[in-house]
């Protein structure tokens, strides 16, 4: 089958709906944009519709087991595979004054970043993987963040944000592992940094756009058989291709 599908978890705007157009703009790709509000899913399908992309819009909340189940069987029933899972879905609370510091962070708002972040990835990728299996062939690809490596987390200039880091350092380290398992199977897992965006987690400071944040996500969902897998990787625009990052 040469049309691939596939799926972007928090997909409706920002970060996620660009990589959206991204991918769909591929030839032979149809893209399922998610929201936890099916609403909010639909505007983003129409909008990428009027585009003249290929898409479709479907309701997934990846904190919920139900919600994640309820998505598996529609994707199976609709389209019967799955080829490329981008994990966008996210969250980060960095704003509250309490995570300005690791003393003052809350255990509770930790845990719920945790959830979406790292769990949240889990569920919707485990459910996933067996369609991809089924075919032989698989792209996964992890938003996560340069603030994420322990390497460079005592000495870079980003803000503290415990909670949000400490998420994506369980989402990488989930990913290492399913890459290790999938190895030799055709399905590739790698994760990347889009960097500093102007998106609503990013605010209008932000030196970059999305459709640069993008651009590394599209790079790693089309990777040939022989790439790499398990890797980290900072945004291409920086070195003009795709560098491994510390973990």
């Amino acid at each position: 089958m040469s049309q691939k599908i596939a799926v972007v978890t928090g997909s409706h705007k920002g970060l996620g709906l660009e990589i959206a157009r991204q991918l769909a703009a591929q030839p032979g790709f149809v893209v399922i944009v998610t929201a936890r509000k099916i609403e909010s899913a639909e505007l983003a399908k129409q909008t990428l519709t009027e585009e003249q992309l290929t898409v479709d819009a479907q309701q997934l909340d990846v904190t919920h087991a139900d919600s994640v189940s309820q998505f598996t069987q529609w994707l199976e029933q609709n389209y019967g595979r799955v080829d490329v899972l981008v994990n966008n879905a996210g969250i980060n609370p960095y704003y509250s004054a309490e995570e300005s510091s690791i003393l003052t962070a809350q255990p509770a708002v930790l845990l719920d970043t945790i959830n979406t972040n790292a769990a949240g990835m889990l569920r919707i990728t485990q459910a996933l993987i067996p369609l991809m299996q089924r075919h032989g062939y698989g792209r996964i690809v992890n938003v996560s963040t340069e603030m994420a490596a322990l390497e460079l987390m005592g000495q870079d200039q980003y803000p503290i944000a415990p909670s949000y880091r400490a998420s994506k350092v369980v989402m990488n380290a989930l990913a290492v592992m399913m890459a290790r398992e999938l190895a030799g199977s055709n399905i590739l897992f790698n994760s990347y940094s889009p960097g500093w965006m102007k998106t609503d987690m990013g605010g209008a400071d932000a030196p970059f756009t999305v459709e640069e944040g993008a651009q590394t996500a599209v790079h790693l969902a089309t990777l040939d058989e022989d790439a790499p897998t398990g890797k980290f990787f900072a945004e291409m625009r920086k070195f003009g291709g795709p560098i491994s990052l510390p973990w």
